[in-house]
């Protein structure tokens, strides 16, 4: 009861805040800028007057898979700040009001504080992907050619794993301090040290939680899953238990100090 209870509480305000209309809204435009762009460049080209008269446009048709891939990149960059930012006071907020306080002072457990909120964010997040992920096939599928539906399902799953990954984070940085530009700032720093080493060491760190998305590319052409990328989901989900752990242990000891 008490978990359903502020589960329910944390979807109820992100209502009233209008999370559950601008958040997929962003997403469904942040998937669907790329395969429009590339389609109707020559276009947009023509239409800039930038372009010699007589000139014509010889440019390659990519992939459907390689057009998807463009607005997954578009949810690395761009969506992994909404993210940040939605989740950057949910806890460290109401710390620093006070209401947090209020809460734990009651018989509820830290655990179920955090993993109430930790879900509910998840629940939001995952389903504006899963409708970004719609919209860019959608859009796909009518520009560029046919992409199988069921790959970009298995695509959806192992790269929302991804994202409970980063809303872990932020919830483990709530529990860190009470302001909320310091829970956005430390988030965004973990996540570009993580692509950093990841990115320095490739062949000692090829089940880190940022090389699901290098994987993908091989799902949405032919729907293989290589072991990589099972084993990087699978650390994913063993650092995402990790985190929320470690967010219990940090705001337990900080709310009794």
């Amino acid at each position: 009861m008490q978990w359903r209870t502020i589960y329910r509480k944390e979807c109820v305000e992100s209502a009233r805040n209008f999370k559950w209309i601008w958040v997929p809204l962003v997403f469904i435009l942040f998937c669907i800028i790329d395969p429009l762009s590339t389609y109707y460049l020559p276009q947009i080209l023509e239409s800039t007057g930038g372009v010699p008269e007589g000139a014509t446009f010889n440019i390659p048709t990519p992939p459907p898979s390689e057009v998807f891939m463009m607005s997954i990149s578009q949810l690395n960059t761009l969506g992994l700040l909404v993210i940040s930012l939605i989740t950057m006071g949910t806890i460290a907020g109401e710390r620093k009001s006070g209401v947090a306080e209020l809460i734990l002072v009651k018989p509820v457990s830290y655990m179920a504080y955090i993993s109430a909120k930790w879900a509910a964010h998840v629940t939001l997040v995952v389903l504006s992907i899963l409708i970004g992920f719609l919209a860019s096939w959608y859009y796909t599928q009518l520009l560029f050619g046919e992409l199988q539906f069921l790959h970009v399902l298995i695509a959806f799953f192992f790269y929302g794993l991804y994202m409970v990954f980063v809303i872990s984070i932020s919830i483990f940085m709530n529990t860190w301090t009470k302001i909320p530009g310091l829970v956005l700032f430390l988030t965004l720093c973990t996540l570009i040290l993580i692509n950093l080493f990841t990115n320095l060491l490739p062949h000692f760190l090829e089940w880190s939680p940022t090389m699901i998305t290098s994987y993908l590319p091989t799902v949405l052409m032919n729907g293989d899953i290589a072991q990589n990328l099972w084993m990087a989901s699978v650390m994913t989900i063993i650092l995402t238990a990790l985190l929320l752990m470690g967010a219990k242990i940090v705001l337990s000891k900080k709310e009794i100090t």
